[in-house]
């Protein structure tokens, strides 16, 4: 219940403390984010990729991007599970510690746009968490609960393939962290002209 007295004097990573920092003004730049996990659960699973791009005045901006698979070893060894996938790809790899300092570095004070993006947050928090920092303070939107208030509806949740179909997205064979957010980005997109968002 007190747990923001034992931050009081806390010193944190050089990083994080330059992220904070970025919070002093508001950022007009929206972030994409897609982040592959071993799973559904916060205590047990970790994210193994991360999939990025920047949405600038309505345009996806491909060269602001950032894409990595993390290199899970100690998850993957403890639970025996094959980490085949994480050690062939020609993906960039990195360590949790690397590729989350890297996501900091990249989403700044950007509006967060994702499938399901508090289930993500939260993954990101966890692992801010094992690195001695706090919690992200980015704003986020869900394409699924825009696409919801657009339809008035509460009761059902739409999986990124449906919003897909829906909106005329193609979908290609091949799944990855960057495919699923260059979907969200252009879902995004469409969604918040038809919501009338500036």
């Amino acid at each position: 219940m007190l747990d923001w007295i034992k931050n009081i004097n806390k010193e944190y990573p050089e990083f994080w403390k330059t992220y904070l920092s970025k919070f002093e003004k508001k950022s007009n730049r929206f972030v994409v984010v897609s982040a592959e996990t071993t799973g559904l659960s916060l205590e047990k699973d970790v994210i193994v990729s991360f999939g990025m791009f920047s949405i600038i005045n309505n345009s996806i901006v491909i060269g602001d991007s950032f894409e990595t698979v993390i290199a899970q070893y100690k998850f993957f060894h403890e639970n025996g599970i094959s980490n085949e996938f994480t050690i062939e790809t020609k993906m960039r790899k990195m360590v949790e510690p690397d590729a989350i300092q890297a996501f900091v570095d990249f989403i700044g004070n950007s509006v967060l746009v994702g499938h399901h993006v508090d289930f993500d947050v939260e993954m990101i928090n966890i692992a801010l968490e094992r690195m001695g920092c706090g919690r992200l303070k980015n704003e986020a939107l869900d394409i699924d609960v825009m696409h919801r208030k657009l339809l008035d509806i509460n009761n059902k949740q739409f999986s990124l393939d449906e919003l897909c179909s829906i909106y005329k997205i193609p979908v290609s064979d091949r799944n990855s962290a960057s495919e699923d957010a260059y979907k969200i980005g252009l879902l995004f997109l469409k969604l918040k002209s038809r919501l009338g968002l500036s």
